[in-house]
């Protein structure tokens, strides 16, 4: 099967990811995933790096370079790659990827459900509020995978970089943040592993301690990436550090879909 979920923590930084996450280290512990670390590209900001997650392209050259840049994505991302190959598409996310990819500027009074075959995303529960329950999130996704089929499944939540810019990265909430959204991957990872979906979980960016992220430190940079696939050889590879630029290419590849002509050659599989 090549279904692909893609799990985007956003504001998840490494560190955090690896000391807290005992489900996801209970995997690699135990050979289920491969486990790396990705370094993401700058600016560190969110929608800037939506955008490089799915089209594979920097920020200079997608011009997609703050979070105050609300237009629709010019670059081929993996959601219309996956649609032209006839695959579904999906999306349980911030609204900042409908803006991207399907609609810009977003309504909330309209735009909140949109489930429309002629869309980049064809089936997207969208939402735009930053407390938006984790856990409500995960379920939203859950609902497009079983009830819509979709074959390419982005699942983006925002609660733990919500934490972060109330109180931090060495906080005690930030923490709290990723042990739930570890406890909540935990009742439906086994499932969609079961069912034979590829997962993959990663970070647009991790969050510093004063509250923000937007720099070069690791803790804004180094984010984790879990691979649960049969096409990636299972194993603790976190000493390798990972272009963000390769997620792309890495998600067509599982997909069994080309890549587009803009993104690198897949290299540190």
């Amino acid at each position: 099967m090549n279904k692909v979920i893609l799990v985007v923590l956003d504001g998840l930084n490494a560190r955090t990811a690896h000391t807290y996450m005992g489900f996801l280290e209970h995997l690699i512990e135990n050979q289920q995933c491969a486990a790396y670390t990705v370094r993401a590209e700058l600016p560190a900001q969110s929608r800037p790096l939506y955008e490089v997650i799915q089209t594979g392209v920097p920020a200079h050259l997608n011009g997609i370079v703050s979070n105050g840049t609300v237009r629709r994505s010019t670059e081929k991302s993996v959601f219309q790659l996956a649609k032209e190959a006839g695959l579904k598409t999906g999306a349980a996310s911030y609204h900042w990827v409908s803006e991207l990819y399907n609609k810009a500027p977003f309504d909330p009074m309209t735009d909140r459900i949109q489930l429309d075959m002629d869309r980049i995303i064809q089936n997207g529960l969208f939402y735009y509020e930053d407390h938006y329950p984790d856990s409500h999130l995960i379920a939203d996704g859950a609902f497009l995978i079983r009830d819509k089929q979709t074959d390419y499944t982005l699942l983006h939540s925002m609660n733990i970089d919500d934490t972060g810019h109330k109180f931090g990265s060495q906080s005690k909430e930030y923490v709290q943040k990723a042990v739930t959204m570890d406890a909540i991957l935990s009742n439906y990872l086994m499932d969609w592993l079961g069912k034979g979906y590829q997962v993959v979980v990663t970070a647009d960016h991790g969050m510093n301690e004063y509250f923000t992220h937007n720099g070069v430190t690791d803790d804004e940079r180094k984010v984790p990436l879990y691979v649960f696939s049969t096409k990636v050889t299972a194993g603790d590879f976190r000493e390798t550090l990972v272009p963000q630029l390769q997620l792309a290419p890495l998600l067509c590849h599982l997909l069994g879909i080309e890549k587009s002509d803009a993104m690198q050659e897949l290299t540190f599989i």
